[in-house]
């Protein structure tokens, strides 16, 4: 169990920042002493962690990165939990706190404690990485995890903690910026809680292995000689005659013939094999023998009846309605308080047809003029900024520009996130032959939609909206839908299938299973994800209510409810990457 305690907290306020760090420090390790969670009061908790990751911002902070990350050891320690204190990716962890690793290549890329008497730990094992909407997911083989696993512990490695080791889902709005609602999906145990095969299979082998060398590994004396030109071996010896070797062939692209303890062996390109005895082979990280499976998704239920939905057409401020008044534009996370994703920009210029033009720190904007809809634009996770341009028709009739900043997510790491901006930072418009820049003019603004204030997602308040079936409108923005459905039958984990939507949000019995993009396409010309799960456990047998928000334009006719399995299929060998 870790404690993650991450602060960007040298600038002038400084000072009462610790002060408050401290006291939630404090209180978190009061709390944990109160149950007696700490080994050293026979609990399960047998290290702390103070800080995360500081060393990628630390040089932001100049000369008061270093005395910050010496202050947060002593704090910390003077806690007396009676369990070693860890800091992640952190080389000038003062003693007696141990400095880790967090990354995928722990094995090749750890420079080791950065003292003799602290030991060698692998606190984040990244099994995946996170993905973001417009990104290809990121596959990291079963052979590689276990190639740097078994490198790490040939290396005296002492500790290895998989990141993840089951994957998850980001329900509600709890994804950071730009990141999928689905989390870590190709982890061991996807985020289905199903095996994910080889890399499950193989790396139960692996641990099998380890375990099966334990007491050598623990006990024995360890040394390192080369074996040939790219290939090494690490051999523990104890007294007792006890041996264990880790034979590395670090050449990636080609099979190695190396001589150990007057035998012969073939190591497979970019693969260890462990010999538990130093004569016999009982793995081999770049040898799957676990067999691979795919995942199924079975139709459950389709949603194609018209008369099984409602929709609920959000409501477009105008300018005179609101209630906040700025002649600046306001910042975006400062206006929402990460009450909502949305938030209202509304203008009345003094212009006929004219072109606009939006600049954005993130992450959409949707350009209304009265109640007609002119576009979309958005950023990345990599390029934040955005330009959205398009001429809009104003009359007599139609004088309010309405803008909605959205965001997807809030920043996740970085120095000074309280400094970080989002939303609009510039407006113009050109009116004939004259441009104005309105970023100084009055602006009127609405946090929330009035779905979100009406709780039209949830069971109890569904009735309070004025839900029409008259029609279902496909690719209209701003749109709320609704339809009923019964839970499908047995035990297998269930998804929304929402390939024919845009963006947005769903709910399932007032529970968010988190935003969805269909309509942000990866470099390969498809969605991030499509499908979303959704846990047995927000589900009743009949009735249950399914709540879409839609921006940008879909069709909720089209989509399932799916059961989610997995089935073995022919089984392959040698240095294949899943």
């Amino acid at each position: 169990m870790e404690f993650v305690l991450s602060f960007a907290i040298e600038f002038p306020s400084r000072w009462i920042r610790k002060y408050y760090m401290q006291n939630f420090t404090t209180n978190i390790v009061n709390m944990m002493k109160s149950e007696g969670l700490y080994a050293s009061q026979g609990g399960p908790i047998i290290l702390s962690q103070i800080e995360n990751e500081y060393q990628n911002i630390e040089a932001a902070f100049i000369e008061k990165g270093p005395p910050y990350v010496r202050w947060a050891a002593t704090m910390a320690v003077g806690l007396q939990t009676g369990v070693p204190w860890i800091m992640c990716k952190q080389r000038d962890a003062p003693d007696p706190v141990i400095n880790t690793c967090n990354g995928m290549r722990c094995g090749e890329t750890f420079e080791g404690p950065n003292s003799p008497n602290k030991p060698s730990m692998w606190t984040e094992n990244w099994t995946s990485f996170y993905q973001v909407f417009g990104g290809e997911p990121y596959l990291w083989s079963a052979q590689d995890i276990a190639f740097h696993v078994a490198l790490f512990i040939a290396k005296n490695g002492s500790y290895v903690n998989y990141y993840m080791y089951h994957g998850g889902t980001n329900f509600g709005r709890t994804g950071a910026a730009y990141v999928t609602t689905s989390y870590y999906d190709q982890a061991p145990l996807d985020e289905y809680g199903l095996i994910r095969q080889p890399k499950w299979g193989h790396l139960k082998q692996l641990h099998n292995a380890m375990k099966f060398c334990s007491i050598t590994l623990l006990q024995g004396v360890q040394t390192n000689f080369s074996i040939g030109q790219l290939q090494e071996a690490y051999m523990f010896k104890e007294d007792s005659g006890g041996c264990v070797a880790f034979l590395v062939n670090n050449n990636g692209k080609d099979t190695a013939n190396v001589q150990f303890h007057n035998a012969s062996f073939e190591l497979l390109p970019k693969s260890i094999s462990i010999l538990p005895d130093c004569q016999n082979v009982i793995f081999n990280t770049a040898t799957v023998e676990a067999g691979y499976d795919e995942r199924m998704t079975t139709l459950g239920h389709m949603f194609d009846s018209v008369d099984g939905w409602q929709e609920f057409k959000d409501v477009i401020p105008n300018f005179s309605d609101t209630s906040i008044k700025s002649n600046i534009l306001l910042e975006h996370m400062n206006m929402t308080k990460a009450e909502s994703d949305y938030l209202w920009f509304q203008h009345n210029p003094n212009c006929t047809n004219p072109m606009l033009h939006v600049e954005s720190l993130g992450h959409l904007v949707h350009a209304f003029a009265g109640e007609t809809y002119f576009g979309v634009a958005h950023g990345s996770h990599d390029v934040k900024g955005f330009i959205f341009e398009s001429p809009i028709l104003l009359n007599d009739d139609v004088t309010n520009i309405s803008l909605l900043s959205v965001m997807v997510g809030l920043p996740d790491s970085g120095a000074y996130l309280e400094s970080r901006i989002a939303g609009l930072t510039n407006v113009m418009i050109q009116c004939s032959e004259l441009t104005y820049n309105l970023t100084d003019h009055e602006w009127g603004y609405q946090v929330g939609l009035l779905g979100e204030k009406l709780r039209a997602y949830d069971v109890q308040n569904a009735s309070d909206v004025n839900w029409s079936k008259t029609r279902i409108s496909t690719n209209e923005p701003l749109t709320w839908y609704k339809a009923m459905f019964d839970a499908p039958r047995g035990d297998d984990p269930v998804a929304l299938n929402l390939s024919t939507m845009g963006k947005g949000e769903a709910w399932v019995n007032g529970q968010s299973i988190g935003r969805y993009w269909i309509s942000f396409h990866t470099s390969k010309g498809t969605p991030s994800q499509t499908l979303y799960h959704v846990p047995r456990s927000f589900l009743i047998p009949s009735a249950n209510l399914l709540v879409l928000f839609e921006e940008v334009g879909g069709d909720p006719l089209h989509i399932s409810l799916d059961a989610i399995t997995i089935r073995s299929v022919q089984s392959h060998y040698g240095h294949l990457s899943q």
